[in-house]
């Protein structure tokens, strides 16, 4: 039985949490940046700040529960909770950063709210399925520091040449990296989520309205992530092909 007492730490305080933390990068750290990529790299920030701590919060949330309780349709436990409101109101202030500085952005800002969707239905509403939850967002941000570094240097590589040095460097490898965790390794669990919906094993207690719109949510975000990356190795290789025509001239 769990004991782990975590009632102080909910949803509004982490979001208020996120806030400071936003506001932060964007009047301390990142002040003396241009208008236009000023909020981008708040957003960027407080990314840092939610996806590895998430990583490492989901992969203890999953791997220390009873044996008994790690299957796609165990009870939510109180520290899985714990991890999906501490990611609910990094969603909720990134979305809000989005709405206010990026409305036109349309496809994030469904994104998060598709997002949200899941999690708050699983904490809120069906109180099941935590686990499988986990480990998709353990997929979804194992990638985000080398993402967050990899955009911070794309927003500065026109104006700082250390900033498209390391962009350059850094493209390869976290390409590689996502296309592994994003093209291979969601697919193969999102496949087994599927299998395991299909069986039957789910229906006494998660609903088949969550069930059907959890599975439609994260299969559209593991293809428009596999799109994603796609088109960035496109974009490398085409600069790849340009610089190498240019030395033959």
């Amino acid at each position: 039985m769990e004991t782990f007492n975590l009632y102080s730490l909910n949803t509004p305080t982490f979001f208020l949490m996120f806030i400071l933390i936003y506001l932060f990068a964007y009047f301390v750290v990142f002040h003396n940046w241009g208008p236009k990529h000023r909020a981008e790299a708040s957003s960027c920030f407080i990314s840092l700040a939610h996806g590895t701590p998430a990583v490492f919060m989901a992969g203890y949330a999953t791997l220390n529960t009873q044996k008994s309780l790690r299957t796609l349709a165990s009870p939510n436990t109180i520290f899985q909770n714990f991890v999906l409101e501490y990611s609910i109101a990094y969603f909720l202030m990134d979305l809000l950063h989005y709405i206010i500085f990026l409305p036109r952005d349309v496809l994030f800002i469904l994104h998060h709210v598709a997002t949200l969707y899941v999690l708050v239905t699983c904490r809120y509403a069906v109180h099941y399925g935590a686990f499988e939850i986990l480990v998709i967002l353990i997929l979804a941000e194992v990638t985000s520091a080398c993402q967050n570094v990899w955009s911070l240097a794309s927003f500065r590589k026109a104006d700082v040449p250390a900033s498209a040095k390391l962009h350059e460097l850094l493209s390869p490898p976290f390409y590689t990296f996502y296309s592994v965790v994003r093209g291979i390794m969601g697919p193969l669990f999102v496949y087994k989520m599927w299998v395991f919906y299909l069986s039957g094993a789910a229906d006494h207690s998660i609903p088949k309205w969550a069930r059907v719109s959890w599975m439609i949510v994260i299969i559209a975000g593991v293809l428009l992530s596999i799109l994603w990356i796609l088109n960035n190795w496109i974009g490398w290789y085409r600069e790849l092909s340009y610089r190498a025509g240019k030395k033959v001239r």
